[in-house]
C-alpha cells in the first residue's frame, strides 16, 4: 500500500508567511467594519419608513463602528502616521487602498450624521450626510472580505466568491442585533428583520464555503479556527432564531443580541485563525496548485 503524501517545505518552514495580524484587534476591526456599515443603511431605511428612534439608534452606531474601527486599525498598525500614509496614493485596483479611503469617507459621513441628530444643529447636513452613508455603507461592509481574499493565504483566497456574503451575512446580523438592543422593543421590528436575514445569509455562505473548498478547507473544521466557526454557527444560528420571536419579550431580545454578536466575533476571529493555519501547512498551499494544473 503507497502511504499517504507528506507535503513538506525546505528546512520545514512554511510556504507562506502566516498573517501577522493580530487578536484582538484585526478581529474586532472587521466586526466594527461590518457593524457600522450595515447600521448605515438600516439608519436611511429606518429614517425614509418613519421609524425615528431606530434611525437615531442606527446612526450612533454606525458612527461608533466606524471611529472605533479606525482607532483599531491604527493600533494594529502600531503608529498613526502608517495609517495616514494609506492616503498618499489612490489606488483602485488595490483594495488596502481602496479600503481605506471607504473607512475615511464612512467615518467622516457616520459621524456628521450622528453629531448632528444628537445634537440637533444643522439636521439637513445630518441627513444628506446619512443618505451618503449609504452608498459607502455597504462598501464598508464587504470590502474586508475582498480585503483578505485577495492574499495567497489559501482558506481566504480559494473562499473569495463566498467570504463577501459571509461578511455581509454577519454584518447584518451584528447591526439588526444592536437595533433591536438599543430600540424600545414596539419600534425595533426592522431590526428584527435585519437579524433574522443576516443570520439566514451568514450561515448558508458559511455552510456553502466549507463544502465547495473540501479538504482545502479543513482549517475551518479543526482546531482552534474549527472551535471558534462552529461556535459561530450555533450562536448565530440560535440569535436568528430568536430574533424572529424577540418581540415577545425583553428576555428573548437580549439572548438573541447577545448571540448574534458574540456569533459575529467568532466568525470573524475564527476566520482569522484558520487563515493562520492554512497559510502554516504546505499541503493547503501545494493541494489547490495541483489541482489547478490538472484542470
Amino acid at each position: 500500500m503507497v502511504p499517504e503524501a507528506e507535503f513538506r517545505s525546505y528546512y520545514g518552514r512554511p510556504v507562506l508567511k502566516a498573517p501577522v495580524w493580530h487578536e484582538p484587534h484585526m478581529p474586532t476591526y472587521l466586526y466594527m467594519g461590518g457593524l457600522s456599515g450595515v447600521s448605515s443603511v438600516m439608519a436611511v431605511m429606518a429614517g425614509l419608513t418613519g421609524h425615528e428612534r431606530l434611525a437615531r439608534t442606527a446612526r450612533v452606531a454606525a458612527a461608533i463602528g466606524a471611529v472605533a474601527g479606525a482607532g483599531l486599525l491604527t493600533a494594529e498598525l502600531g503608529r498613526p502616521s502608517r495609517f495616514l500614509n494609506m492616503f498618499r496614493v489612490f489606488k483602485p485596483t488595490s483594495p488596502m487602498s481602496m479600503g481605506s479611503w471607504i473607512l475615511a469617507a464612512q467615518g467622516g459621513l457616520s459621524a456628521v450624521a450622528a453629531s448632528t441628530e444628537l445634537t440637533g444643529i444643522l439636521p439637513a447636513v445630518g441627513d444628506a450626510a446619512v443618505l451618503a452613508t449609504g452608498l459607502t455603507g455597504p462598501l464598508t461592509a464587504t470590502y474586508t472580505a475582498v480585503l483578505i481574499a485577495d492574499t495567497a493565504v489559501p482558506v481566504w483566497h480559494e473562499a473569495y466568491r463566498e467570504l463577501p456574503f459571509l461578511f455581509a451575512g454577519s454584518a447584518l446580523a451584528s447591526a439588526g442585533a444592536v437595533g433591536m438592543l438599543a430600540t424600545p422593543r414596539a419600534e425595533a421590528g426592522p431590526a428584527r428583520v435585519l437579524a433574522v436575514v443576516g443570520a439566514a445569509v451568514e450561515s448558508v455562505a458559511g455552510l456553502l464555503m466549507e463544502r465547495r473548498l473540501g479538504p482545502i478547507g479543513e482549517p475551518y473544521r479543526v482546531g482552534k479556527a474549527g472551535r471558534l466557526m462552529l461556535s459561530a454557527r450555533v450562536l448565530t444560528a440560535g440569535g436568528g432564531l430568536l430574533a424572529a420571536v424577540a418581540g415577545r419579550g425583553r428576555a428573548l431580545t437580549a439572548l438573541s443580541g447577545l448571540a448574534l454578536t458574540a456569533g459575529a466575533l467568532c466568525t470573524r476571529f475564527g476566520i482569522l485563525e484558520a487563515g493562520r493555519a492554512s497559510a502554516g501547512d504546505p499541503k493547503y498551499t501545494v493541494v489547490p496548485q495541483r489541482q489547478r494544473l490538472n484542470t
